[in-house]
């Protein structure tokens, strides 16, 4: 165990997470609530080949982890990809902003699940407005944020759980349909009518890839970790290979007993699956879903809090925002005012809008995050103790990034952009306060 793995006078913050905490916040962020909607939309570009570009994206995320790997074990602090880049480039408006595209990717991420909570699931059981539900859900993460990571991370072992088995039950129902002769295994290999295998896939693999964001959130939680040198590289890769193996077994069994055109057609394509294998209650499987929305909500407005506070005990944000909790040691201030961001974001527009921002912000930071390798192995050269990945693979992470960005549309762009604009004008303000 290294010094800054054992003391904990390196940070104000408790080291409360063991190694399977870890790993099961890691592989539920990254499942979250993508898998349960998305396989519709990747069947619409792919037909039945859903699983080929699920796996793309795990090879395009794992490249990206590797870097995050290394970079954590060698400086385990909150802040993640911000303090990376401060260390690397050496000049604050490029830690902020990388910072911030991380900080505002995870709001509006978080502002989009909220959404997705308070619409067609909940709507099997309620009729109430999206709007005000949406708002309610975010104040309930803020308050189980606040009371405790420790707290927090326990109801998300329950949630990972819960949605975990429900991915399991869609395999299962999807190999008894194929058992009692209702399936067809032929479907995986079909593509769209007059659609390419290279065009379809590397199209469908940006949706895919917003299914694997969510490790680097983890990041931010380095402070938190336990031995993290010895702990981080095992979760991140173990929940990433455990998140995809499952995401394709998910996608096979959909298409094995669901018509690829019917998946594209339902925004809850899961539910299906469900209807189409029969004896399992579709209300039960929607409780399922809104349990992993609600997983996926709380695990990114945790990353969100712990990151502000990272970037104000580093100067770029208002030093307020580094207030913690006296008892319960939780950046109660950071989380007050995610919170209050992610609720404003709910009124600017869909779900599938709020998705493809996210993704764009993270394409940024992932490309900047593998720089900052290269860089500071220049830089700040440094002994062993830590995860190390091979030369080749941050390079690699940054074509892959580069080639996802001109995937990209106009209108993701401009609401990116004017996300950053906005960025830039709340570093200046801090820095003019600061001076004076």
């Amino acid at each position: 165990m290294t010094a800054s793995d054992s003391s904990s006078s390196d940070t104000r913050l408790k080291r409360g997470i063991t190694g399977p905490l870890l790993y099961l916040f890691i592989l539920g962020d990254v499942l979250g609530a993508g898998v349960y909607a998305l396989i519709g939309k990747l069947a619409h570009g792919v037909g039945g080949m859903v699983w080929l570009p699920l796996l793309v994206a795990l090879g395009m995320a794992m490249l990206t982890a590797a870097s995050y790997a290394e970079l954590v074990t060698r400086y385990p602090k909150a802040g993640g990809s911000a303090v990376f880049a401060e260390r690397a480039f050496g000049h604050p408006v490029v830690s902020f902003l990388v910072g911030f595209c991380m900080l505002a990717a995870g709001v509006t991420s978080a502002a989009g699940l909220s959404l997705a909570f308070a619409g067609d699931y909940l709507g099997a059981f309620v009729d109430v407005p999206p709007l005000p539900m949406a708002l309610v859900f975010l104040a309930l993460v803020a308050a189980l944020n606040a009371r405790g990571i420790k707290e927090s991370l326990g109801a998300n072992v329950v949630m990972t759980v819960t949605e975990l088995s429900g991915l399991v039950l869609i395999v299962l129902l999807g190999a008894w349909v194929l058992g009692r002769g209702e399936g067809d295994l032929g479907r995986v290999m079909e593509l769209p009518e007059g659609a390419s295998v290279g065009g379809a896939v590397l199209g469908a693999a940006l949706i895919a890839f917003y299914s694997f964001v969510g490790f680097e959130t983890s990041a931010n939680l380095a402070e938190e970790v336990r031995e993290v040198r010895r702990v981080y590289p095992r979760a991140l890769f173990g929940a990433l290979l455990t998140a995809g193996a499952l995401y394709v077994l998910v996608a096979v069994a959909a298409v094995v007993a669901v018509e690829p055109g019917r998946l594209a057609e339902s925004s809850g394509p899961l539910l299906e699956v469900v209807k189409v294998a029969g004896g399992v209650p579709p209300r039960l499987f929607a409780v399922v879903a809104l349990i992993a929305v609600a997983n996926g909500g709380l695990l990114t407005m945790i990353m969100a809090s712990r990151l502000t506070y990272g970037m104000a005990e580093q100067g770029l944000l208002p030093a307020v925002l580094g207030r913690v909790l006296p008892g319960r040691r939780t950046p109660w201030v950071a989380i007050l005012a995610t919170t209050l961001v992610a609720m404003a974001l709910t009124a600017t527009g869909e779900l599938a809008d709020l998705a493809e921002t996210v993704v764009l912000l993270l394409l940024f930071v992932f490309i900047s995050t593998n720089v900052a390798v290269l860089v500071l192995r220049r830089k700040e050269p440094a002994g062993g103790g830590h995860f190390r990945a091979w030369t080749v693979v941050p390079v690699l992470a940054i074509v892959c990034c580069g080639v996802l960005l001109t995937r990209q549309g106009a209108a993701t762009w401009i609401r990116a952009g004017g996300l950053l604009l906005l960025g830039g004008v709340l570093y200046l303000l801090t820095r003019v306060r600061r001076a004076r």
